[in-house]
Formats: structure tokens, sequence, C-alpha cells
């Protein structure tokens, strides 16, 4: 995967895979959330996607790969571009790298009341049928809560 990702403390880049890789090393115990979130500009699009590192009782590391594209006004449109980025995350550390994905927060509601939930059923069936645990709102969502800090 040829994004450039960097960490969230200090924005230094790191490889994506090998960095996930060594941390898994480091910590055997440690759960890793992928999430990503959108935010629409005057003129685009901003996407963030993060690898949430967290650690057994003892907080949480994230890095995250931002990116820019043509301004997306479709709802449904943006949020399916949010779980694809999230996805594709995923599925490299997965079946690329060996690492072990614990989630994937979407940041989508499952209540009837708000926009995003027209998108809900079919995100959270993909993201399933792709073999992952898939959370939503109103649940913790610590990758999009951290991917939502990058883009506003």
């Amino acid at each position: 995967m040829d994004r450039v990702f960097r960490k969230m403390r200090d924005q230094s880049k790191v490889i994506l895979g090998t960095y996930a890789q060594e941390m898994v090393a480091k910590h055997p115990n440690i759960k890793i959330y992928v999430g990503s979130d959108s935010q629409n500009y005057a003129t685009k699009t901003l996407y963030a996607t993060t690898v949430v590192f967290r650690f057994e009782n003892n907080g949480a590391h994230v890095i995250y790969h931002k990116e820019s594209t043509k301004l997306v006004t479709d709802m449904w449109t943006r949020l399916w571009g949010e779980l694809q980025r999230s996805i594709d995350v995923a599925g490299y550390l997965k079946f690329e790298c060996g690492v072990p994905i614990e989630q994937i927060d979407l940041d989508l509601n499952s209540d009837p009341e708000f926009p995003s939930n027209k998108v809900f059923q079919a995100a959270v069936g993909y993201a399933q049928s792709m073999g992952y645990k898939a959370k939503t709102k109103p649940d913790l969502l610590m990758a999009t809560w951290a991917a939502n800090v990058l883009v506003n």
C-alpha cells in the first residue's frame, strides 16, 4: 500500500505494514481498529483513515492517512468512500501483512433519524461479508473519532 501514514502525536511518517507488524510483535495483546471520516469544504472533500492501536488497559496510539479529493456532494457516495478506505486499509493489514484487525469503526448511525442511516445496512453488511466486526454509532468508535479530529 503506497499511502503515506503518519503518527497522530508528531506527524512523523511510518510505513503502514511494517509499523503495524512491529506494534503487534512488541505488544501481542494489542487490538487494532480501523476507521475513516470525511468533511466537505468549499471545493474539496477531505478524507482521513486511521489505524488505532489499543493497548490493554493503557491507552491507544493512532496513525493516519489524509487525502483530498474533488468535492463529493452526494452523501451516500461520500460515506461509501469512507467505508471503502477503511476496508482497503484493513484488508491490506490483514491479508498482506498478517496483522489481525479487531474491528472497523463506521461513522454511521443505527438510528433512522440520522441521515447516515441510509447507508447503514449496506455498509455494515459489506464490512461483515469481508470478515470484519463492524461497529457504528452510538457505540464508542475510537478510529472514527480520531479521523473526525483530523478532518475538522
